[in-house]
């Protein structure tokens, strides 16, 4: 019984170990190519690096790993031994790729909008496959952590990184002494948090279809039939005319959405819909967990 449970930890710890490669690399890809040449410091320690780099003769890679460090020491309670080791490794493997990267490739100065855009895409690239393992990135997510459990229990964690990120952004405004810094930061931070968001909740929406008929039977069946879709009927009534409906619930991909409401309006044109989106759909055709 030991083995198989011995070979899926290891399994489980390499693949830990390539994602945190291969996110790091992204990162520091990001920083080293786009927004450090740029001067644009997207938020979180990566931004307080880059602009105390322009104000020292340290370099970027060195100011990542001495301001993680302490952030780790902080939270090495609140992480918990596996957490701590893959955080850390990430955190020495960004400045070493950071270092690496910096003597290796060449850098877009000059094109603060292009940097902005492609540091920011990449950036939420490396981070979000972090993310789907379940890796902290260490910096300002350790910090909101500690300040959450320590001084500011009552505010939300993503209020405390947003309120981090925006005072990074305003010390590399003073830094740089220029104001446009924080336009482009801000960009970066927006599509880098877009593409975390994608990756880690799929890029692939749902839409959840409800529909409020007098004909339950026949929409239930015409979605089953020419759409392949699953349906929940719920009976219900009308709470102004008192009248017996059927409240039907659908979920399906988006690229097909237009398809299912022509339908819905084909069996039943009285019919009264209404869509929202979901991005997360689990069972059958979506997520198999």
């Amino acid at each position: 019984m030991g083995k198989p449970i011995d070979r899926a930890e290891r399994l489980r710890g390499l693949a830990d170990l390539l994602y945190c490669v291969l996110g790091s690399a992204l990162v520091a890809l990001s920083l080293t190519m786009f927004t450090v040449p740029n001067d644009i410091a997207p938020g979180g320690v990566s931004g307080l690096s880059t602009a105390l780099a322009h104000i020292t003769p340290v370099h970027v890679s060195v100011w990542s790993l001495l301001l993680n460090l302490p952030l780790l020491i902080g939270a090495w309670r609140i992480l918990g031994p596996r957490s701590l080791v893959t955080t850390l490794v990430c955190t020495v493997l960004l400045s070493a790729f950071i270092e690496l990267f910096s003597r290796l490739l060449p850098a877009y100065g000059d094109k603060p909008l292009l940097g902005a855009v492609f540091g920011g895409a990449i950036c939420g690239l490396g981070v979000g496959l972090l993310v789907l393992r379940g890796i902290s990135t260490g910096g300002t997510d350790l910090l909101a952590l500690l300040l959450k459990k320590n001084l500011l229990p009552n505010i939300p964690t993503g209020t405390l990184l947003l309120t981090i990120d925006a005072a990074v952004v305003a010390v590399a405004v003073l830094v740089f002494r220029d104001i446009d810094v924080a336009l482009y930061s801000a960009i970066t931070i927006f599509i880098s948090s877009k593409v975390i968001d994608a990756l880690a909740q799929g890029v692939d929406y749902a839409k959840v279809i409800y529909i409020i008929t007098d004909r339950g039977e026949a929409v239930s069946q015409a979605l089953n039939l020419f759409m392949d879709r699953g349906t929940t009927v719920i009976p219900a009534f009308g709470g102004y005319t008192g009248d017996e409906k059927q409240l039907i619930i659908s979920v399906t991909r988006r690229n097909v959405l237009a398809q299912a409401l022509r339908l819905i309006r084909q069996t039943d044109p009285a019919a009264f819909t209404f869509v929202t989106d979901s991005t997360e759909v689990h069972g059958e055709g979506f997520k198999l967990d």
